[in-house]
């Protein structure tokens, strides 16, 4: 059976370079074996962006 790890990014709109930051962010993540599952958005007081991500884990980490 497959199992699997997550991780939670947060991305707070700030800046305009936000965007690349959180691109490149992904990118070192996906290079490490990363997927992102779901992106919420709130635009409410530009407060930014949530990031959830798995990846697959061996038979010894999902011992561990």
């Amino acid at each position: 059976m497959k199992t699997f790890e997550y991780n939670i990014l947060s991305f707070p709109m700030t800046r305009k370079t936000s965007l690349s930051d959180m691109q490149a962010s992904l990118n070192e993540k996906g290079a490490d074996g990363w997927e992102v599952v779901s992106i919420s958005s709130s635009e409410f007081a530009n407060i930014g962006h949530t990031v959830f991500l798995k990846r697959e884990t061996t038979p010894a980490e999902a011992t561990a």
